[in-house]
């Protein structure tokens, strides 16, 4: 129990128990062998006299009384101390499972209320298939002590049944009842209705925070369906319907739809196993193909009452709203003459993003994929009308591509950060700006200095080959060169030889 002020919480608070269930004699023992050994006598008998609050045969809530009452049966004194211990004594069972606490406040009376919810101890099964609270039991008792226990408490399933296959017999509840469903009676139904919905907010399952229970879904699942026996196994496999419930938790799905999924062909496999990769791609698809749906649901109404409201004459005047000069935007090249900067920030603040779309495109004519985009920001995402121009402002004044992916990007930032009034609109396009300045500053400074080096190395190559005597860079290739004197003196009689071969040549190639 988390409270912070003693003073909220004294003996003469008034409180109320609720359970539903009743504590047997499996219930019993794992109180007294494996919840009593983790946190201890004190806390046991506590859940002792919260339970005898109600009658054995009875469940829902007690009758309001004062704590004081608790604190007499549990002999703890009134006062500062005594309230020390109850809480440490309620922590105790709520950190294992068995206690839920909550306060209800009356703002009329300004009086609280404690509610201590009780819970049923885990079957055996459910305690050792519990991690953490066997591995809470292991360091009070000792490894060995709980192996032991678990022998105690579990009887283990015969030796000729492993292996063997089993075969659903058990009989549907429509297949042996019929109910009569022609007969009205209003004020059962009222009696019912508010039955179940004090079951589900005392002690039943919330569908809405943990789940679907195998009950909810084989009541909604088709009798004909090649999946039936699949789904009728899940009663027995927990990791499936704990699997079940964590797609539906992320995409948010309702009972028909989760059943609709469970039966489509490639969501078990030939042995009955649930894939649940499958499961989550195809209940990814779903609750995209949803959200789509509702985005094109809400922006149409949108259009219609805005057109109705036109047609009415109900469109009210809205204030003009001034813009102040330290966060005056320059006016584009697009508007020069035609505005100044005065106005043009008016423009931008009071005018709504379609009519001002239409100023920075040419003839006024907007493409519809830009219109949907933008449509899709203002009554989907919700973001203000003013932070919308502001945004199309800097599309214009940056560049930026005016694709789908790269508005939504920019909007997206803007929805990320927070950006909802038009000041903080401009300090963030001006951000912006800032950071592309430095940007640009860094890598001219980086291509100054890579020149420079370069430049450098260049002069230093230059020295080097100056003071070797004009060495090269590149390989010193060999080449032939005549050497003085190396040549031989050819006679007049060789010369002639040599004359008239080179001129039978000559002839020979005529």
């Amino acid at each position: 129990m988390k409270v912070t002020n003693l003073l909220h919480f004294t003996e003469h608070h008034r409180f109320t128990v609720s359970r539903s269930f009743a504590v047997g004699s499996l219930g019993l023992r794992m109180l007294s062998s494996i919840y009593q050994p983790m946190i201890g006598p004190g806390a046991i008998a506590l859940y002792h006299t919260l339970h005898q609050q109600l009658p054995v045969d009875k469940a829902g809530y007690s009758p309001l009384e004062a704590q004081r009452r608790l604190f007499l049966q549990m002999e703890l004194e009134p006062g500062e101390k005594g309230r020390r211990q109850f809480m440490d004594l309620t922590s105790r069972l709520e950190a294992v499972g068995l206690l839920s606490t909550s306060r209800r406040l009356y703002p009329e009376s300004e009086e609280c209320v404690y509610e201590y919810r009780l819970f049923e101890p885990l079957s055996p099964a459910e305690f050792f298939r519990n991690q953490h609270l066997a591995m809470l039991l292991r360091d009070k008792v000792g490894k060995m002590m709980l192996l032991q226990l678990r022998d105690e408490l579990l009887a283990d399933e015969p030796a000729e049944l492993n292996g063997a296959a089993a075969e659903q017999l058990s009989v549907p509840f429509y297949d042996l009842f019929r109910l009569n469903t022609k007969v009205m009676d209003p004020d059962l139904e009222e009696a019912l209705y508010e039955t179940a919905a004090g079951r589900d907010k005392s002690g039943g399952l919330d569908t809405e925070t943990k789940g679907f229970t195998y009950t909810d879904i084989i009541r909604r699942f088709p009798k004909g369906s090649r999946n039936r026996p699949f789904v009728e196994a899940l009663q027995f496999r927990e990791g499936h319907l704990a699997a079940i419930n964590i797609a539906k938790s992320k995409y948010n799905l309702e009972l028909q739809e989760t059943c609709r999924l469970l039966d489509e062909d490639g969501i078990f496999d030939e042995e009955g196993n649930l894939l649940f990769e499958e499961l989550q791609y195809r209940a990814n698809l779903l609750y995209r193909q949803a959200k789509r749906r509702d985005e094109f649901a809400g922006r149409k109404v949108h259009r219609l009452v805005a057109a109705q409201s036109a047609e009415d004459g109900q469109d009210e005047e809205l204030q003009e709203k001034g813009v102040q000069m330290e966060y005056y935007l320059e006016v584009p090249a697009l508007f020069q003459g035609q505005c100044d900067v005065h106005q043009y920030n008016m423009l931008l603040r009071n005018e709504p993003y379609t009519l001002v779309l239409k100023r920075f495109f040419p003839h006024g004519t907007v493409p519809d994929g830009v219109l949907d985009v933008f449509e899709k920001i203002d009554l989907n995402y919700g973001l203000n009308g003013e932070v919308i121009n502001v945004l199309i402002h800097f599309l214009h004044t940056d560049r930026r591509s005016w694709v789908k992916n790269s508005i939504e990007a920019i909007a997206s930032d803007l929805l990320g950060k927070q950006v909802g009034t038009y000041e903080d609109a401009v300090e963030y396009i001006r951000e912006k700006a800032r950071y592309k300045a430095k940007a640009g500053a860094r890598r001219k400074d980086e291509g100054v200095a890579a020149a420079a080096g370069a430049t450098g190395k260049s002069a230093s190559s230059g020295g080097s080959r100056g003071a070797r005597g004009g060495g090269k860079q590149k390989p010193v290739i060999p080449v032939a060169l005549d050497k003085a004197g190396g040549r031989k003196q050819l006679s007049d009689e060789e010369m002639e030889a040599i004359i008239k071969k080179a001129s039978r040549w000559e002839e020979g190639r005529a």
